[in-house]
């Protein structure tokens, strides 16, 4: 919980192995109440042997790391933290990309990861892959992220439609990811987060389980045990990947 004069951030979240995967790939972190910097990021990892459990975590360290060390130091305005967002993802991918090659195990390992940073009433958000940021304003959620998937590619095309998408059997296969080549081009955008709204963070082991109209149920009915609701539902739908959520109230 976070509390600036009168402002309050309120932040919780739960990662889960699912029903049927050996080990969980998904990794986040969330920040605690005294932090200066708000931050909090999710990421889903991929990769044969133990890679997408590494390039998770490894994305999200060097990221949070890399804010850390620079936010002190940059000008305030939208354009500064935008551009240190995406500086923070290229930072991620360059030490993911280069751990892959050190090891033929990790090799092709990657990941996707979604940074929120929230600061004056503003959410600064970086995006690659298919994991999604949500904010829920008075009665509707609205997507924030496009996800950089195959699938989203031929719905924008107007190849498919969104109905027929939630069932295609490459619905998994990503255009882009976090560690997979040496260069990257994430989504950076800022959105507004006023007083009472909540962000919702999500790895598509829960999205590809739960309806948006249950994540918003959920969300909005008992904000604290959302992210254990919406996991134990996810499971109860089937579980068939890692789930991770993370919630984020301006109280």
């Amino acid at each position: 919980m976070l509390n600036r004069g009168e402002k309050m951030i309120k932040a919780y979240a739960k990662s889960d192995i699912g029903k049927v995967r050996d080990v969980n790939q998904d990794y986040y972190y969330i920040s605690n109440s005294l932090d200066e910097i708000q931050l909090y990021m999710l990421a889903d990892g991929m990769g044969g042997y133990n890679g997408g459990e590494i390039a998770s975590k490894l994305a999200i360290q060097s990221a949070k790391s890399y804010i850390e060390n620079n936010f002190k130091d940059i000008p305030k305005d939208k354009e500064s933290i935008i551009q240190l967002i995406g500086s923070s993802m290229e930072y991620a991918n360059m030490i993911v990309y280069e751990k892959s090659k050190e090891n033929a195990e990790l090799e092709g390992m990657g990941t996707t990861l979604d940074i929120c940073l929230i600061y004056n009433n503003k959410v600064f958000i970086g995006h690659i892959g298919d994991s999604r940021v949500y904010r829920i304003r008075n009665e509707f959620l609205r997507k924030l992220t496009q996800d950089h998937s195959y699938v989203q590619k031929l719905v924008k095309d107007g190849t498919i439609t969104k109905e027929e998408a939630e069932h295609h059997p490459q619905k998994n296969m990503l255009m882009k990811a976090l560690g997979c080549n040496a260069f990257v081009e994430p989504d950076v955008m800022v959105k507004g987060f006023l007083k009472d709204d909540i962000l919702l963070m999500s790895s598509d082991g829960l999205t590809n389980m739960v309806k948006p109209e249950d994540l918003l149920r959920f969300a909005k009915k008992d904000f604290e045990q959302a992210p254990k609701e919406l996991v134990n539902l996810a499971n109860e739908n089937g579980g068939y990947d890692n789930i991770t959520v993370i919630v984020i109230k301006n109280i």
